[in-house]
């Protein structure tokens, strides 16, 4: 992750997060659905990696929210 890039990575991290608790789902349930680790979807949300465009559109799917919504930054 280019440090350039940190806040991005931060307001999509909080989106998913966001997106993901209005659901009613934890971190563990997304993370098995979408087959990663908790580890790195909790990465994913706090700023702690990159992540791939794959995983992105995989949350989004998971959570049936457009990918768009995941990139509005407020």
């Amino acid at each position: 992750m280019q440090e350039i890039y940190t806040d991005e990575y931060k307001k999509l991290g909080l989106n998913i997060a966001y997106y993901r608790k209005a659901k009613g789902i934890s971190q563990l349930k997304l993370a098995e659905k979408i087959n990663i680790s908790r580890t790195h979807m909790s990465r994913i949300e706090t700023n702690g990696c990159a992540v791939s465009l794959d995983v992105v559109f995989a949350i989004a799917k998971e959570l049936n929210v457009p990918v768009y919504k995941l990139f509005e930054f407020r």
